[in-house]
């Protein structure tokens, strides 16, 4: 690992670094003060063609774009995986998610996904003597192997694995059982109303979307046609826990409150605060302060509400004082998706707005727009603002952070996959990864080197079942020049046998883990 002067681990009173490319000749002025906060906000299901600081033309996101404009806005960067629990993985483990079994899409009911063993983002943060939080979607699971039992303290949660604090949706938005978890209990449950969860069939006498569908105020396109709450049906069955069920028009307010009330009570101090928001997933069922404001369904609407809880917790730091030692990240756990499970005219309502972009195929798949994501960096005392178009995968910002904060990541086991590209980061040059891994549903991997993209041949389905987004996977190999086919118009393999056999190599060497430990 590189190891930069204890003055990264430090607010400066003057910038560390100017624009991509432009490093700075000033030296800190001030090394006394306190380690910078971090926040890292992702967005669900979010493309990088839904931001107007991205070129959208159709809807307006002001304080996101505000936010780009005083940071780094990366033009190049991925997830590590075209669906949610995994992505979300890599960036807490630094651990590629596709090296460990259980890391796909994660039911409402499964247990912690991520070993208690496992030395976390967060538990570094929490070495360093930072205040731990992690608030709004989780979804990399809760409890014992076995699932979760939500009628007690539910152990192990994310206190086990770094957090101080938590507040969480447990999976989706989409998925039993509809209720937060503050610090291992379901908040507001009646003990007397036990909750059962169940994704194999049918528990206690709620109403489902399948048996009454007259009872829905937001119909199934496919599937989401289990337990109705609140009006919509869900993935999977549950039963009890009325007093703790959210109303899914106020989860914004709900998790923006809490994560402000985080902020707010860790202002003296070094904060890590985790927010996950439900926006854009499905169900889109925006607040009214922003229902039918868009003028493109309630998907446009829940952009809005997105680009407002950005503006809340920029304000907050704001009016602390706190927005100048601050790195505020944001990002999107995959690439957007239109049309997942539910009637709400998002398609039909596009009006020429672009979620994609050029890129080809959206979340669930190996093609770009499956995990090539909008990604902005903000530390307005240690970065100068600028567009950056390196190569950067989210993967890298698990050990990016441990050199900024001058922290050793030991053994190599610890984040094994991940990279510092703290240069890369922060805008201080635009050199970027030597290569990009990226994961898709069915786990086939394709790997990004210079101008070059490689999907490895699959035998898996070409679409996805629900929603029939291209996959990606095909029997043959397949070679991209991205930059001259953005869109992955034509497969090149055939006349560049050379690069195929180049990259295929490189991506077994990942697979075997002999890149591991490399910082």
């Amino acid at each position: 690992m590189k190891h930069f002067s204890p003055l990264w681990s430090l607010l400066p009173g003057a910038a560390l670094i100017a624009g991509c490319g432009n490093p700075s000749k000033k030296e800190a002025a001030d090394t006394t003060r306190q380690k910078p906060n971090v926040i890292y906000l992702i967005a669900d299901d979010l493309g990088i063609g839904d931001l107007s600081c991205y070129g959208a033309t159709k809807i307006s996101t002001p304080n996101i774009d505000r936010l780009a404009g005083q940071g780094v806005q990366f033009t190049n960067a991925y997830a590590t995986s075209s669906t949610s629990t995994p992505s979300r993985f890599g960036l807490l483990t630094g651990m590629y998610p596709w090296r460990q079994e259980n890391t796909g899409i994660a039911p409402g009911n499964s247990e912690l996904i991520i070993d208690t063993a496992c030395v976390t983002m967060a538990d570094m943060f929490k070495a360093e003597g930072y205040a731990t939080g992690a608030v709004g979607k989780w979804h990399l699971g809760l409890g014992p192997k076995g699932g979760t039992d939500f009628n007690h303290l539910i152990k192990p949660n994310t206190q086990d694995i770094g957090f101080d604090y938590e507040y969480i949706i447990p999976a989706t938005v989409d998925r039993v059982p509809c209720v937060f978890v503050e610090n291992g209990h379901v908040v507001g449950l009646d003990p007397n109303d036990p909750i059962t969860v169940n994704y194999n069939h049918k528990v206690g006498d709620w109403p489902t979307g399948l048996e009454n569908p007259e009872l829905v105020k937001l119909k199934p396109s496919q599937g989401h046609n289990n337990t109705i709450v609140n009006g919509i049906p869900r993935i999977g069955w549950m039963t009890g826990g009325k007093s703790a069920l959210w109303v899914d028009e106020d989860i914004a307010d709900v998790i923006t409150g809490k994560a402000k009330d985080f902020i707010i009570k860790h202002k003296d101090e070094p904060f890590f605060m985790y927010m996950g928001t439900q926006d854009v997933h499905v169900p889109r069922v925006p607040h009214a302060r922003f229902a039918g404001k868009s003028g493109m369904g309630t998907r446009g609407d829940v952009i809005l509400q997105l680009d407002w809880t950005v503006g809340e917790i920029m304000n907050t730091l704001d009016s602390l004082n706190l927005a100048d030692n601050t790195i505020f990240v944001f990002c999107s756990d995959n690439g957007p998706v239109i049309d997942d499970g539910y009637q709400d005219q998002a398609f039909e309502l596009l009006n020429g707005h672009t979620p994609m972009k050029q890129y080809r195929g959206g979340k669930y798949s190996a093609y770009e727009a499956g995990t090539r994501i909008p990604f902005i960096v903000r530390w307005p005392a240690g970065i100068q603002p600028c567009k950056q178009q390196a190569l950067f995968s989210m993967i890298d910002v698990y050990a990016s952070l441990a050199t900024l904060l001058n922290h050793p990541l030991t053994p190599t086991t610890v984040a094994p996959d991940s990279r510092d590209q703290l240069s890369t980061f922060l805008g201080k040059d635009n050199t970027g990864c030597d290569y990009v891994v990226q994961q898709n549903l069915n786990n086939t991997l394709s790997i990004i080197q210079g101008t070059w993209k490689y999907i490895e041949p699959s035998d898996k389905p070409a679409t996805e079942y629900w929603t029939k987004m291209e996959l990606g996977n095909n029997p043959e190999p397949q070679l991209y020049n991205i930059s001259i086919d953005p869109s992955e118009k034509d497969n090149v393999a055939a006349t560049h046998p050379e690069k195929v056999k180049e990259l295929s190599a490189l991506l077994e060497q990942v697979k075997a883990g002999k890149n591991q430990g490399i910082r």
